[in-house]
């Protein structure tokens, strides 16, 4: 099955349609990191993070990764480690990953610009919890909560994400 961004607001996920946020700057089929837009195409998706502080085990058939407080995703172009998951200290720029912020509570890679890795081309690209107000993301995919926890029984490793 497929998670389909039907347009800047609408996810469908089998008989799901879910209102969701992208990039602050729209959709790109060019992305360059930093651009703060949503990259088009058609995505497998990766490992599933979460806060345990905040979440019980989520029922899904993905790999589960508690998020431990030293855990960030590589932003920095001139590290080996960019688009990856990494532990602090680091000394190149990375995302944080333990916030305040409940938007990394749960979240799941989207394995965009991930193999291989293309310097520029843009980093940590996941679906993720958005704000009540759906404030648009750096260029993620976000949903509400309660939505997240509806489609994740039925996401597994051979589900993929259209972004269109």
């Amino acid at each position: 099955m497929t998670i389909i961004l039907k347009n800047k607001v609408t996810l469908l996920f089998d008989d799901f349609a879910f209102k969701c946020s992208i990039g602050k700057n729209g959709l790109s089929r060019s992305k360059i990191e930093g651009d703060k837009k949503t990259p088009i195409g058609t995505y497998t998706l990766g490992n599933l993070l979460y806060r345990n502080d905040r979440n019980p085990k989520p029922l899904t058939k993905l790999k589960c990764i508690p998020i431990k407080k030293d855990m960030g995703w590589c932003d920095d172009i001139k590290s080996k480690k960019y688009n990856r998951e990494i532990y602090f200290p680091f000394k190149y720029s990375a995302e944080k990953l333990y916030i305040s912020k409940k938007i990394y509570d749960i979240f799941i890679n989207i394995k965009y610009n991930y193999s291989p890795v293309i310097k520029k081309k843009g980093s940590a690209i996941f679906l993720h919890l958005c704000s009540k107000r759906y404030e648009t993301t750096k260029g993620c995919v976000a949903i509400q909560k309660k939505d997240f926890f509806k489609i994740l029984p039925l996401i597994n490793e051979k589900t993929k994400i259209l972004i269109k």
